[in-house]
């Protein structure tokens, strides 16, 4: 608007209200306007931030997507060959360790062979260390 249509509808409404309540009616349409702006601002505002949730809900579902890709992409990587590869080398591992310790066994039942003895006690004894040594150097192994 311009100045002289300001003007123009400042003259005609204090001919038409009067200078008595033109003052009062200046605040009622202030108040109208704030009151109208507030709302066109709220709604600006619930617009945008539903147009944020939309571009969230968008963004998600796309690293949902690239994640489940990427999960069959591993899934197909890993076929039931490979996993009876590694099943027979860790097969293998367990009879090299076994042996190991039978081996270990073997020589320790050499090196430390039980004299025959009367006493069951001194038998008893010495067993349980034999038996204790071996589970250490089977715990190691």
């Amino acid at each position: 608007m311009s100045l002289m249509e300001i003007v123009i509808i400042l003259i005609v409404a204090v001919l038409v209200l009067g200078p008595e309540k033109l003052p009062g009616t200046i605040v009622e349409i202030a108040k109208i306007l704030k009151a109208v702006k507030k709302q066109i601002n709220e709604a600006k505002s619930s617009i945008e931030n539903e147009i944020n949730i939309s571009e969230l809900k968008d963004e998600a579902r796309k690293y949902k997507e690239e994640i489940t890709k990427a999960n069959d992409s591993i899934r197909k990587k890993l076929s039931f060959e490979e996993f009876d590869e590694i099943k027979n080398t860790l097969s293998d591992f367990e009879k090299d360790a076994q042996k190991a310790v039978n081996s270990t066994i073997d020589s320790v039942n050499a090196t430390n062979e039980i004299p025959n003895s009367n006493s069951s006690d001194e038998k008893e004894e010495k067993l349980s260390k034999r038996e204790q040594f071996l589970k250490e150097k089977s715990e190691n192994v």
